[in-house]
């Protein structure tokens, strides 16, 4: 239930550009500090776009790697060690922040976002539709709520991972994620304190 099809970007679109552009510098082996920034020219609004949509089918695939170990009695509450529980609100059933499982916060994150990404008028696919102008903190929410996938599978699973022989993958993935939220300011610091 939480693993998704990949999200892909239209061939010939700009988007699809940029993801290429993207791929192109990490596949280089360029420092992740210098493939995070916004290349000449290009718009920092499709930059981000596309590494938000991305981050969500990377993180997703790390997520359902474990989700077979992260059950209802493994982690009754969505957490990343003693001293961060994360409990999830939307505009519909939660509407106050509630404690709910690792799996149910993992399957409604994932459900939340998937509705934001498909959703043109805040991820707008055709070049030269303008973002509009909740994008940034919509765009922050769902890169905070995605770090703490990997707060979750770091603090709780990172064993699996490791006999899996992943910790190299979701470590680049981890960097990746930390340096482009860092390079544009998407996650406040005091958020990040669990990694």
């Amino acid at each position: 239930k939480t693993f998704r099809p990949k999200r892909k970007f239209e061939p010939g679109t700009q988007r699809f550009e940029l993801h290429k552009k993207a791929q192109a510098s990490l596949n280089a082996g360029l420092d992740l500090k210098v493939a995070v920034q916004l290349p000449p020219g290009e718009e920092q609004n499709d930059w981000v776009a596309v590494h938000v949509v991305d981050f969500f089918n990377r993180i997703n695939l790390i997520y359902g790697t474990i989700s077979d170990y992260c059950t209802e009695q493994s982690c009754p509450v969505m957490s990343g060690g003693p001293k961060y529980e994360y409990r999830w609100q939307d505009e519909h059933k939660y509407r106050k922040p509630t404690a709910l499982s690792a799996p149910q916060y993992m399957n409604l994150l994932m459900d939340w976002i998937e509705v934001q990404i498909n959703n043109e008028e805040i991820f707008p696919t055709n070049v030269g539709t303008p973002f509009p102008k909740n994008f940034l903190p919509v765009v922050k929410k769902i890169l905070s709520r995605l770090f703490r996938v990997f707060v979750h599978v770091y603090i709780h699973h990172f064993d699996r991972i490791t006999q899996m022989g992943s910790e190299a993958h979701v470590n680049t993935c981890y960097k990746h994620f930390y340096y482009f939220v860092k390079e544009f300011n998407l996650i406040d610091t005091k958020e990040l304190e669990p990694l």
